[in-house]
């Protein structure tokens, strides 16, 4: 693994999701995952520390994923962003797409394939080629 580690940031209004996914990244040898339950604290979080790959729920209190999205990649265009949602359908996925998304999948139904995903955006990003 790269010097430094890979930095990832789950961004979910759920504490469960969050601790379930952020073991499942900690298994997989991603780390440090960072938390966040709404675009306040992302926002926060992003400023302070440099962030690989965010994790983003659309459904958010205050601000919503969408508009989280379009501010990382304004601001964050390097960061990586894997959208992760209750709301998979064909009108989100086009919006969220449209607005920067990397990835955008079903995390009730997909869930083993984030950290799959995940490691395959770590190993593009912290390739030592």
């Amino acid at each position: 693994m790269a010097t430094g580690g890979f930095t990832v940031l789950v961004v979910d209004d759920s504490a469960m999701f969050r601790q379930r996914l952020s073991c499942l990244l900690h298994e997989l040898n991603l780390h440090p995952v960072l938390q966040a339950h709404d675009y306040e604290e992302a926002s926060i979080r992003l400023l302070k520390t440099k962030i690989d790959l965010v994790l983003l729920d659309i459904n958010l209190p205050g601000k919503n994923g969408i508009e989280l999205l379009r501010m990382i990649r304004k601001n964050y265009p390097f960061t990586k962003v894997l959208m992760i949602t209750n709301h998979a359908n064909d009108h989100y996925k086009q919006v969220c797409m449209l607005s920067g998304a990397d990835y955008f999948i079903d995390k009730s139904l997909d869930f083993e394939n984030i950290g799959i995903i995940a490691q395959g955006i770590r190993n593009e990003t912290h390739n030592p080629n």
